[in-house]
């Protein structure tokens, strides 16, 4: 996948969770922004490692 489908992808399951999050479903979209919070920084610290930074996080 390109960055820019990622992008897109992480931003339909957030619109997801909150609206999850808006009719009741609390597990679901507590779920669903676990996921898009892991997929964003695992993606986060894969672009610095690319750039040669250390990580020590």
């Amino acid at each position: 996948m390109t960055d820019i489908s990622k992008d897109i992808a992480i931003a339909i399951l957030v619109i997801i969770a909150l609206v999850g999050f808006i009719s009741g479903e609390f597990i679901i979209s507590s779920t669903l922004f676990a996921a898009t919070t892991i997929v964003s920084n695992l993606k986060a610290n894969r672009k610095r490692t690319r750039d040669g930074q250390l990580l020590w996080d």
